[in-house]
């Protein structure tokens, strides 16, 4: 029996059993947005897939399907479960959809987010085996894999050689893709030539491709280079979206901070509404220059604007806080960072809570080691436990801080 005849007859007995299933099983109650909390605070690698086997049972969205995937491929990747990514992606195999290539491509992508491109080059030679037809849009999903797996000079091969081996021409997203590997590589110069030829070939370069190149050239320091690039975009007519003026922003940040609320003055000139990552520029510059009031007022103001903080957002204010030894304030943020699910690295918060525990209150400090010891992954308990001994934090009470919280939302 050739593996071909064999991967369609287990896909034929599985039919039937797969419908029933999607037949009997209920919607799913949790959200993509629950979802993703809950598994960014899970850090039991066995309770992920459990949690990936559970969603799986129900009838959900293509969309949200693959966001599950992607999450739990990500989790499994970071803790080294690469056999359990394996196990999970190829049992995919026997899924009567497997003959459509955009099923296909998720597994692709996938095995590329857990820097496992020869699995995504594997699944791409078998999908003749598979019935699935090959296009631009598996072949996208390879050169993602590829770039997400570093792999920036195989993506320029794999783009001189896969087109033309089966029959398809690269569309706008495999050239930027292309755009991608190269910037991503430090050669932002060859982006632009590439921006040159999809010109000549009337393929649409789009704002995206523009704001991969000027964030390569910014990071290398052509700063010119970059402005000429902005005025180029701009004379030609592509309008620039938030992304493209906070690769600017970002540029800026190192500088004098009126330079940064003057690009945020344009962004709003233009009509192009600062999201929360132009405040974080913004946060991040007044807290280099020393401009903590400053600070405050963005933070406190971003729900005005029309924003909610992130984790960098978190991250920065209390690592700037604690350095200027404003570590009231640092708890207060700490609290939000709690009710918004969103826990920094514990490098950051190390100083609060040292600076609470020896100075204004230690009960307030044992509060964040018990909100960090249900948050973190455990391997972190040693870490948290000796900073406890070593302020004399045991036996210190304290209120559960997240309980707090949650009344307060």
């Amino acid at each position: 029996m050739s593996s071909s005849f064999a991967l369609r007859h287990v896909r034929r007995l599985s039919i039937s059993a797969v419908s029933n299933a999607a037949v009997e099983s209920p919607p799913i109650s949790m959200t993509r947005a629950q979802f993703t909390s809950k598994l960014r605070t899970e850090h039991d690698p066995n309770k992920v897939l459990e949690m990936y086997q559970e969603v799986s049972k129900h009838d959900i969205s293509p969309l949200f399907a693959r966001h599950v995937q992607d999450m739990t491929v990500k989790r499994l990747a970071k803790a080294k479960r690469f056999e359990d990514i394996e196990k999970l992606m190829e049992a995919k195999k026997s899924d009567p959809k497997v003959e459509q290539e955009a099923f296909v491509s998720t597994l692709i992508r996938s095995y590329g987010l857990a820097g496992m491109f020869d699995h995504s080059m594997r699944v791409y030679e078998q999908m003749g085996e598979l019935g699935a037809p090959r296009s631009v849009v598996s072949f996208n999903a390879l050169l993602s894999a590829c770039n997400h797996s570093k792999l920036f000079d195989r993506v320029c091969q794999l783009f001189d050689e896969m087109p033309q081996r089966h029959g398809f021409l690269p569309d706008k997203v495999s050239y930027g893709l292309l755009v991608k590997a190269y910037c991503d590589d430090g050669k932002p110069e060859l982006g632009i030539e590439k921006l040159k030829e999809m010109e000549e070939k009337g393929i649409e370069v789009t704002v995206i491709t523009f704001t991969t190149i000027l964030h390569a050239l910014y990071k290398k320091g052509s700063v010119d280079e970059a402005e000429r690039l902005w005025s180029e975009m701009t004379g030609k007519g592509f309008v620039p979206d938030a992304g493209a003026y906070n690769v600017r922003v970002m540029n800026a940040q190192d500088g004098k901070a009126e330079d940064v609320v003057k690009m945020i003055e344009e962004m709003k000139e233009a009509g192009v509404k600062p999201d929360s990552i132009s405040y974080n520029y913004l946060i991040s510059c007044y807290c280099r220059n020393g401009m903590m009031d400053e600070a405050k007022k963005v933070y406190e103001g971003l729900e005005g604007n029309g924003c909610k903080p992130n984790g960098a957002t978190f991250g920065t204010m209390i690592h700037y806080l604690a350095k200027n030894e404003m570590f009231e304030y640092g708890y207060r943020v700490f609290k939000d960072c709690v009710r918004g699910h969103k826990f920094p690295d514990f490098c950051i918060l190390k100083p609060l809570v040292v600076g609470l525990a020896k100075g204004t209150s230690k009960k307030r400090a044992k509060e964040i080691i018990r909100a960090a010891k249900r948050n973190y992954p455990p391997n972190f308990m040693e870490t948290l436990k000796k900073v406890e001994e070593e302020l004399g934090l045991v036996g210190e009470k304290s209120v559960d801080i997240e309980e707090a919280a949650s009344e307060t939302c």
